[in-house]
């Protein structure tokens, strides 16, 4: 494989790092409607270290502001309609 073709390939998993580490949080960022989500919005480019600011819902109309930091990627570099997400509490 050339190296334009690796630059081009979506990533079967990308790994995300979730900060604050409430279960409010991990509630809402593992459901499947928040990984179609993030494949519509941050489809594109993607590397360890990404940080990406975005907001879980947490009933009632209210919302929490939660930064996602890609912590791993796996089979390429891409974000795209394959895409799946997995999730873990941010340390520190």
């Amino acid at each position: 494989m050339t190296a334009v073709e690796t630059s081009e390939r979506t990533a079967d998993r990308v790994v995300l790092a979730y900060a604050p580490a409430a279960d409010t949080v991990r509630e809402e960022v593992e459901t499947d409607r928040y990984g179609a989500y993030l494949r519509r919005t941050r489809a594109g480019a993607v590397a360890v270290g990404d940080e990406w600011t975005e907001f879980v819902n947490c009933g009632c109309g209210t919302t929490e502001d939660v930064t996602l930091t890609v912590s791993g990627v796996e089979g390429g570099d891409r974000v795209g309609e394959v895409t799946d997400f997995a999730f873990a509490p941010a340390e520190g």
